[in-house]
């Protein structure tokens, strides 16, 4: 699975939007959309606080487990 495919599922999984990510992990909500379009992607940094934000592991964030 892409970045892009994960962090959409856990998204609708935790039941949140662009802006309520953005303002949990610090950033932009143009920021997010960047990532969810595939514009961009985030970096070590950002990762990390989504991973600690939305208690998930860096390997599910990056596609290594499920």
């Amino acid at each position: 699975m892409e970045f892009i495919d994960i962090l959409k599922d856990i998204m609708i999984d935790l039941n949140l939007n662009q802006s309520q990510l953005a303002k949990m992990i610090g950033v932009k909500q143009s920021q997010v959309s960047e990532w969810l379009n595939g514009k961009s992607k985030p970096g070590y940094d950002n990762l990390k606080s989504i991973c600690k934000a939305l208690d998930i592991s860096g390997d599910r964030i990056l596609g290594l487990s499920e």
